[in-house]
């Protein structure tokens, strides 16, 4: 990858294609130091980060060191609410699961090519774990400014066996952590819901599939006209993000609201509000609308983890919502698996997905 004027000259759309695809992916294309942004990741100017739709606010912390604090039930549902989005501190994940991850990641990103073209979609030894570019690069018409890994857990020996050895422990202990740490919030939210118990169909429908992405962001030669992740609300029931030194993340609550950038703070943990829970609330809880930016001097990771009903499972409001408030059901039942097509069959672009499910 020698001479970044003469290889900018020399990108179009097929060499870029086999570039990503023989496991170099996006990281490759910057590690060209090119100047200009090759046409395949400049986005609409309606996509773009804008400044001027932008607001200074504070995204709330809280610290759930105390569990039991009443206080702290109140100020989760209240950020739930309010937000789509909870943000914590104290939250019982180690620094040291969260370091081993991180550092796990950069490693199989810093893998050669050849290693890493072994995950890819069409190579990998199992289903559920993929590397490609982008949101869906074989639909999108610009892609995404990012490489993401995905893991989808099954069991402990299909990890152990077919995921890569350079990460494969470290995502596994990470899954457990935030496995305990989502029965805890889903606990306190439901609460709220009139949910009293959670028993083992609903458990199915909130966590019954646990989804972990490594998802790189290189340095971008022109990051205004890029993003890294296109404005989207996750399909899951939450999603658990934890946060590092550099930002990225903006949120807004409603499609006439401005973004608001949710400032780092290493170590906190950001939860986003997904479509599944917003169904399963009758649209109390609303899935946050996101997206994230990139930079033209820093490379970033992200390791969001994400809990959500299982492929067959029927979702719709709670019955205990709807006969403890009286409403009527703003969301209709589907099967999941349903759901999660039409999800992964359009690329980013706002909240429009849940629109598939709306009476």
């Amino acid at each position: 990858m020698a001479d970044s004027k003469k290889t900018a000259i020399a990108l179009n759309s097929n060499n870029i294609k086999a570039l990503i695809n023989e496991g170099h992916g996006v990281k490759g294309l910057s590690e060209m130091d090119l100047e200009i942004l090759p046409q395949e990741f400049i986005q609409p100017l309606e996509e773009r980060f804008n400044v001027d739709n932008t607001l200074e606010e504070y995204v709330p912390v809280i610290d759930i060191s105390n569990w039991s604090d009443p206080n702290i039930e109140n100020m989760v549902c209240d950020a739930a609410e309010e937000w789509g989005l909870i943000r914590l501190v104290n939250h019982g994940i180690s620094t040291e699961v969260l370091s081993n991850l991180r550092n796990a990641a950069r490693e199989f990103f810093e893998w050669p090519p050849t290693e890493k073209l072994k995950y890819t979609i069409n190579n990998s030894p199992s289903k559920n774990v993929s590397l490609r570019t982008s949101f869906l690069p074989e639909i999108e018409k610009i892609h995404e400014w990012h490489d993401k890994l995905t893991f989808t857990y099954v069991s402990d020996e299909e990890a152990l066996g077919l995921w890569p050895p350079i990460c494969r422990k470290e995502v596994l202990e990470y899954i457990k952590s935030c496995e305990v740490l989502t029965k805890k919030l889903l606990k306190i939210l439901l609460k709220r819901l009139n949910v009293k118990e959670i028993e083992e169909t609903k458990h199915s429908m909130l966590m019954g599939t646990k989804r972990v992405n490594l998802n790189y962001y290189p340095k971008c030669p022109q990051p205004e006209l890029a993003i890294g992740i296109g404005r989207h609300s996750d399909s899951s029931t939450i999603t658990i993000l934890p946060q590092g030194v550099i930002g990225g993340l903006w949120v807004r609550k409603s499609e006439s609201d401005p973004w608001i950038h949710v400032a780092p703070i290493n170590g906190a943990l950001v939860i986003n509000v997904g479509d599944a829970l917003e169904i399963m609330s009758n649209g109390r809880y609303k899935s946050i609308e996101h997206f994230v930016t990139v930079s033209k001097n820093h490379n970033r990771i992200s390791m969001p983890f994400f809990a959500g009903p299982t492929p067959c499972a029927i979702i719709g409001p709670f019955e205990e919502v709807l006969e403890s408030t009286g409403e009527e059901p703003l969301y209709k039942e589907c099967l999941y698996s349903e759901y999660a097509t039409h999800f992964y069959s359009k690329a980013h672009r706002g909240k429009d997905k849940i629109q598939f499910v709306q009476i």
